[in-house]
């Protein structure tokens, strides 16, 4: 397959069934098919309990084999353990999605990047770019799950600027595997109940609130996605939400020559 045909979806799926049972008060939640609120950080005492319980609840259905919507820094996701085949074979079933496009990963911090990836830009390139609305694709280690994308040996990489889904990437200890919270070639969703219809496919849903202006068609454009796998070189394959200042940062600050750029259908 072309380089650039692989670059068509480096961040959609979705869907999957809890295989394993936990505690009851995630399953009931899950039984009524309705979204658990997330509240805004703060130092209240009832705002900290929220957000853990929350928390444990995406922990628990991704360790559990199923799928969780989550917030994002550019839309709405669903994730699950990128380790898991079962898992990431799911998503591919909810989202309607063809067996040869890519998933990519989200990582808690860039650190993790190395033992997922081989990196052939400086450290400090990635500290710049991330976390934030950026998607690098990378050369893949020996280390990701080789029915994640088997057909490539790269992988897109997202750190988003969400403290929510870092600390449930962090929890579960591994990557997880991100796509946008809709159906494939639908418009990515900015609230829950734009994707709607995918509850009931969903293990759980975390309700974040409004991400940006739901009447703007630039806050639906998903991250920057940029290819970053070759030394010296970067390729946009698709513009996104933070271009410019990408292209600023890869071509001013490191020198990084492009490469020809091509459209495509990740949404995060």
């Amino acid at each position: 397959m072309a380089r650039v045909g692989l670059a068509a979806g480096w961040a959609q799926a979705a869907e999957g069934i809890l295989g394993s049972a936990g505690p009851g008060w995630v399953w009931g939640l899950r039984g009524l098919r309705r979204p658990l609120p997330l509240p805004l950080p703060g130092p209240s005492r009832a705002a900290a309990q929220g957000w853990h319980e929350a928390l444990d609840a995406a922990v628990t259905v991704l360790q559990g084999g199923g799928l969780v919507a989550v917030p994002t820094d550019t839309v709405y996701g669903v994730a699950c353990l990128a380790q898991s085949s079962q898992a990431v074979q799911s998503i591919y079933a909810l989202k309607g999605r063809s067996a040869g496009k890519p998933l990519a990963i989200c990582l808690a911090d860039v650190d993790h990047i190395y033992r997922y990836c081989h990196v052939h830009v400086p450290d400090e390139l990635l500290q710049d770019l991330l976390p934030g609305p950026v998607t690098v694709v990378l050369q893949r280690s020996e280390e990701l799950n080789k029915d994640l994308n088997p057909f490539t040996s790269l992988v897109g990489v997202r750190v988003p600027n969400h403290p929510f889904i870092r600390e449930v990437a962090q929890a579960c200890s591994g990557p997880l595997a991100l796509t946008s919270a809709n159906v494939s070639s639908q418009a990515s969703a900015l609230t829950v109940s734009e994707f709607q219809d995918l509850w009931l496919q969903l293990s759980l849903v975390i309700d974040g609130g409004a991400i940006g202006d739901a009447q703007s068609a630039a806050c639906r454009l998903g991250s920057t996605v940029v290819d970053l796998s070759v030394a010296g070189k970067y390729t946009v394959i698709r513009p996104g939400c933070a271009l410019t200042p990408t292209v600023e940062t890869l071509e001013k600050k490191y020198g990084l020559i492009s490469g020809p750029s091509c459209s495509e259908d990740t949404k995060l």
